[in-house]
């Protein structure tokens, strides 16, 4: 049934607890959206194939408990430091291996945003790819009470190399315009990712420069 995938590749959805990765990762896969999703506690996995450009991939989709926490107050008393030590040796393998990475903060909360750098630390720790593929998702702008705009966003995304979008989990925009560009990105890096199919004759198709945005209606800055 994969015969006719390029590629499969793993993407990582890092952030600060709820800033909405679970519900960015569940509009996309399932195309549904629960107002009352509960935080992730340890590791959510989803797959999902998708054509981009002719070209079919298969995503491993994985949002780690944010380390960021494992002293935080989800921990009760603060003594479990056993289970803190699972989560912490468990870190570099949620890493390894990945070709894209979605960071997510929320733009009606500006802590999430002021804390990118600490995400972006992280990810430099324990990455094991120089060439990945960072796309950064401004998520929630279906709310009135914005604290982050979007200038700041993409500010911060050309200053990091990074692909930029603002998004709602909730009403659907920007949702799959994110994955598809960081799709499309990834394919089109040379030595990023591999698959048997590479052999096969696949051809490759490119935008040209200069046309970031395509299906996406204009929500995308590529980078």
């Amino acid at each position: 049934m994969d015969e006719d995938v390029l590629t499969t590749l793993k993407i990582l959805i890092i952030g600060e607890s709820g800033v909405g990765k679970s519900s960015l990762l569940l509009r996309f896969t399932d195309d549904t959206f629960d107002p009352e999703l509960a935080a992730t506690i340890g590791v959510d996995f989803k797959v999902k194939t998708i054509s981009v450009d002719g070209n079919k991939a298969k995503l491993a989709i994985w949002i780690f408990f944010p380390s960021n926490l494992l002293e935080d107050e989800c921990w009760g008393s603060g003594e479990d430091t056993a289970g803190q030590e699972r989560f912490r040796t468990l870190t570099p393998s949620y890493y390894r291996g990945a070709q894209g990475v979605i960071l997510v903060y929320d733009v009606t909360r500006r802590d999430t945003f002021v804390k990118l750098d600490n995400w972006l630390n992280e990810l430099e720790t324990y990455c094991t790819r120089n060439d990945i593929v960072n796309m950064l998702v401004g998520n929630k702008i279906d709310k009135e009470n914005r604290e982050v705009d979007r200038n700041e966003g993409l500010k911060f995304a050309r200053k990091h190399s990074m692909l930029f979008i603002e998004a709602s989990a909730k009403t659907c925009d920007g949702v799959q315009c994110a994955f598809e560009e960081l799709v499309e990105k990834i394919i089109q890096t040379p030595g990023l990712w591999e698959s048997e199919n590479q052999n096969k004759g696949v051809k490759l198709t490119h935008r040209e420069e200069g046309q970031g945005g395509g299906a996406c209606g204009g929500y995308c800055s590529v980078l």
